[in-house]
């Protein structure tokens, strides 16, 4: 079955509203989060590993694809759907041999020539951004709207586009044939995760959000 991108949940536990990033991660799927990717940069290996168990019994339970930011070892060790790297990680051809080619591959690109290269390498799909200000990255270089256009053109994985994705920029990007929305604080840190979740990707999808909410 094709994943469905359309609201990619990326975790941070200091933004979080919530107590437990398994509290969070439930909240976001059951409002509509389509795939959730782990990120951590801070915790050990080992509490890494127990926390991706974690959060893939909650992925596993809804029937959606848990990506593991990073780290390899992590992802293969707890049996997740992918991996996700950026430009400064192990080389994506080097990853897809690694993973090999049933599990998903992600990978960060800011360019044409960045996208066309992951192409080349196998990957599955592509976070493009960071498209606004935001406070994940706050060093981040920004990918302004015409070379989003110009990387949807180059290739056809599909595209998720990351940073500073929030409710009034949401429908932006559907009509540009882009697939998906990645989104931190605009969900993870919200009082309502749910209902931040359900109202972003209704707005993407041009639909009424979900009437429990």
């Amino acid at each position: 079955m094709k994943p469905d991108y359309s609201l990619y949940l990326v975790t941070d536990r200091k933004m979080m509203s919530t107590r437990t990033l398994g509290e969070a991660v439930v909240q976001a799927v059951a409002g509509g989060c389509t795939m959730v990717q782990l990120r951590e940069k801070e915790i050990s290996a080992l509490d890494f590993y127990m926390l991706a168990l974690e959060i893939k019994k909650i992925t596993d339970g809804y029937g959606i694809p848990l990506i593991i930011n990073d780290r390899i070892d992590i992802a293969m060790a707890v049996g997740a759907a992918g991996v996700h790297i950026g430009q400064k990680d192990i080389p994506a051809d080097i990853v897809r041999k690694v993973i090999g080619k049933d599990k998903l591959l992600g990978v960060s690109a800011g360019s044409v020539a960045e996208a066309v290269k992951a192409v080349e390498a196998k990957a599955d799909y592509l976070g493009v951004g960071a498209m606004f200000p935001t406070e994940t990255k706050p060093d981040a270089k920004y990918v302004s709207m015409e070379e989003l256009r110009e990387i949807r053109r180059a290739v056809d994985i599909p595209i998720v586009v990351i940073g500073g994705i929030n409710r009034e920029n949401a429908m932006l990007f559907k009509s540009m044939g882009i697939d998906g929305l990645a989104v931190v604080s605009a969900v993870i840190a919200e009082s309502d995760i749910k209902k931040s979740a359900s109202t972003l990707r209704s707005l993407f999808l041009g639909k009424e959000p979900m009437n429990e909410l």
